[in-house]
């Protein structure tokens, strides 16, 4: 594996040098790597796609680790039972009911207003299954918390992560998520072939 992104000090850290060596053997051996960089900035919503797979959790923990990074992710409810949902929430995670989704946004939002430091990452499609459309809570989120967004690319075609662009989500919600889409059209999932893409960057407050 290429060297690692440096991460920037305003970035919640877990500061274990025990979990950055696991992370980064996780990615070694799956034969993966992390490109980009994430901005500097205390408060931030990761959007990761696209989600086509179980694997892309293995993924997603060892770049977490390898990043020495302190954040939360939303994950289906059903997966914080028992013992393993003990690990889940140590890692981060949080757990959503899909069938009881609301006051999601508003939750996550408040959680921003009450901390100093907070990133939250979230797979916009929010399921496994082929062809799934994008949802808007994490953009909604972004804009009712006033942080920026950084797009993460989980490419298994060139076994890389991508970090960035990062990008201050604008007024039109729809429209941003349609350019977040267009971003992650090029994409090859784990269990998805990439469509052609069109690689429109997502519009930046002025």
């Amino acid at each position: 594996m290429s060297s690692t992104p440096v991460v920037g000090a305003a970035i919640p850290r877990r500061g274990s040098a025990l979990l950055r060596a696991s992370g980064r053997a996780i990615l070694r051996a799956m034969g993966w790597r992390i490109e980009g960089e994430i901005p500097d900035v205390p408060k931030l919503v990761i959007a990761v796609a696209p989600h086509t797979s179980n694997w892309d959790f293995v993924v997603g923990v060892g770049t977490i680790f390898a990043l020495d990074l302190r954040l939360n992710f939303l994950g289906k409810h059903t997966l914080f039972r028992g013992p393993p949902g003990a690990l889940m929430r140590w890692i981060g995670g949080i757990p959503v009911d899909r069938a009881s989704p609301h006051g999601v946004v508003g939750d996550a939002v408040a959680a921003f207003a009450r901390s100093e430091r907070r990133v939250l990452a979230i797979a916009p499609q929010g399921t496994r299954k082929p062809g799934a459309r994008y949802k808007s809570g994490f953009v909604h989120i972004a804009r009712g918390a006033g942080v920026p967004i950084l797009l993460a690319t989980l490419d298994y075609g060139a076994r890389c992560v991508r970090l960035g662009p990062a990008f201050e989500p604008g007024e039109d919600v729809e429209a941003e998520l349609a350019r977040v889409e267009a971003f992650y059209a090029g994409v090859q999932g784990k269990r998805s072939q990439p469509a052609q893409a069109v690689l429109v960057p997502p519009r930046t407050k002025a």
